[in-house]
């Protein structure tokens, strides 16, 4: 072979190899978008840190019109915060969040034990307040019917454990499952005494809907990053990265004097 023609080959082989570099190069800038794009969960020891862009779309609000009726015993500005655990109790965790948000149920599989073990010995109490930013940020109505089933839990005092039931069966993000009001009733089944006639109502007539797009207006315009946003006593203890279930555990237990 002449040396003209190993030089052409290698120069041959030189473009296909920068070629394929620049593809990688491409493809590798792809995914990273895509993951950006997404909800990320980054998961330490115990500690939980998540993120979703919050004021990317709105829920258009379709089948939502009509008044607001709030779920029995919310509390807080216009009644937007479903309370759970003592009133006395002295510390006060604030907790939004979307029943569709990975990054909220993530944080919910790290602390549940925890904040339930706080509440019930009345250290602590929650308060509750629901968004749909994953149904206006990756469509669908599945954020907002499944808060509109949590109030109707609320009416039937089962907030809590449906709550957690919601999140032990969340669908994929990108799948809108909770859409599905066969599903959301499916699942009160999990939850004694919850699924009656009166819940199956409120849950297909949507009773809480509006109240819903009320308390996600509130989280739009409350300046805050991204669900779940969980603030102790006022503080933003969801953007420390060295908080654990532990950590919050002593911070409460501190707050008892």
């Amino acid at each position: 072979m002449s040396e003209k023609n190993r030089d052409g080959k290698r120069t041959a082989r030189e473009r296909l190899a920068v070629e394929r570099e620049k593809q990688r190069a491409a493809e590798k800038r792809r995914r990273a978008l895509i993951v950006g794009a997404s909800v990320v969960c980054v998961l330490g020891l115990a500690a939980v840190i998540g993120v979703v862009a919050a004021n990317a779309g709105k829920d258009d609000g379709s089948d939502s019109a009509g008044p607001v009726v709030a779920p029995s015993g919310a509390q807080g500005k216009d009644g937007l915060a479903i309370p759970v655990g003592e009133e006395g109790a002295r510390s006060t965790l604030t907790i939004w969040e979307d029943f569709r948000c990975p990054a909220c149920q993530a944080f919910e599989t790290a602390y549940r034990p925890t904040i339930h073990e706080l509440t019930e010995a009345g250290k602590l109490k929650v308060e509750y307040h629901l968004a749909t930013i994953i149904d206006g940020n990756m469509g669908g109505t599945g954020s907002r019917k499944a808060a509109n089933a949590a109030a109707c839990a609320q009416d039937a005092g089962k907030f809590t454990p449906y709550h957690d039931v919601l999140y032990d069966n969340q669908p994929p993000e990108t799948d809108d499952a909770f859409a599905d009001e066969d599903k959301l009733i499916e699942l009160a089944a999990k939850v004694d005494g919850l699924d009656t006639p009166a819940f199956r109502t409120c849950v297909q007539e949507g009773r809480h809907n509006s109240w819903v797009e009320k308390s996600n207006e509130a989280f739009q315009n409350g300046g805050f990053s991204g669900t779940p946003t969980v603030l102790l006593d006022g503080q933003n203890i969801y953007q420390d990265q060295s908080m654990t279930p532990e950590k919050l555990k002593q911070m409460v237990e501190a707050a008892q004097g």
